[in-house]
C-alpha cells in the first residue's frame, strides 16, 4: 500500500479513479505484474475499492457498476484495472455491456490478462495422487524403477528425500539413490509425510 504521490492525487483530482469518492484516505494501486515505479502502471483507490481488489472481493456486484464509467477513463491504467475487474464479473450482463461497449487497446487488454498468464504458466509438480510436490519435499517410490546409466534398481518404497523440482518439466524431479542424483517421473511417486 503506497500513499497517493502529488502527481497521482493531480491525476485523479484526489478521487477514486475507480468509483469517484472522494477521500483523504487514498492509496496508489500497482495493477499487476506491473509495479509502483510508475504513475503510469498506478490507479488511485478509495480504502474501500483498494481493500476489495486486495481481498479479490467482486461479490458485492451493485458496487462494481462503477467501472461502467471507470472503463472509459482516458487513462490506461484506469482502463486496465477496470477492464481486469469486469472480466471477472463475466456473469453479468450489465459487466459484459460496459465490456463490449468500449473500445481498448491492445496493449490495455494484454496487461489486464498479463497476471492470470503469468500465473497459468507457472509449472507445478504434483505426486502420482495429485498432491502438489515442492523443492525439498521427500517423495516415496510407487513402484520398482530401473535407473537408466545406473547398473540397479531403485525398490518401490525408498524415500527420496530433498527432492528438486525440474523447472521446466511438471513430470520430472531429481533426488538421490545410492548417492546418484537421478531424474524420477513424479507419476512413480507420492509425498512422504516423513
Amino acid at each position: 500500500m503506497k500513499t497517493l504521490p502529488s502527481n497521482l492525487i493531480e491525476r485523479s483530482s484526489n478521487a477514486c479513479e475507480l468509483c469517484g469518492e472522494h477521500t483523504e484516505s487514498m492509496t496508489a494501486y500497482a495493477i499487476p505484474p506491473k509495479n509502483n515505479d510508475s504513475i503510469e502502471n498506478e490507479v488511485a483507490l478509495c480504502s474501500n475499492c483498494f481493500n476489495k481488489i486486495s481481498n479479490a472481493d467482486f461479490s458485492d456486484l451493485n458496487y462494481w457498476r462503477c467501472l461502467s464509467g471507470s472503463i472509459w477513463s482516458n487513462v490506461a491504467s484506469v482502463q486496465t484495472l477496470s477492464y481486469k475487474i469486469l472480466s471477472k464479473l463475466n456473469t453479468e450482463d450489465w459487466a459484459m455491456e460496459a465490456l463490449e461497449s468500449v473500445s481498448l487497446d491492445e496493449a490495455v487488454i494484454n496487461w489486464a490478462n498479463a497476471e492470470d498468464e503469468l500465473e497459468a504458466s507457472k509449472v507445478i509438480h504434483k505426486d502420482a495422487y495429485g498432491v502438489i510436490l515442492e523443492s525439498g519435499d521427500s517423495v516415496i517410490l510407487t513402484q520398482n524403477l530401473n535407473v537408466k546409466g545406473a547398473n540397479f534398481i531403485a525398490p518401490k518404497g525408498i524415500v527420496i528425500r530433498k527432492i528438486k523440482l525440474v523447472a521446466d518439466n511438471a513430470e520430472q524431479i531429481e533426488g538421490k539413490i545410492e548417492g546418484d542424483t537421478i531424474v524420477i517421473l513424479t507419476k512413480f511417486v507420492r509425498k512422504s509425510t516423513v
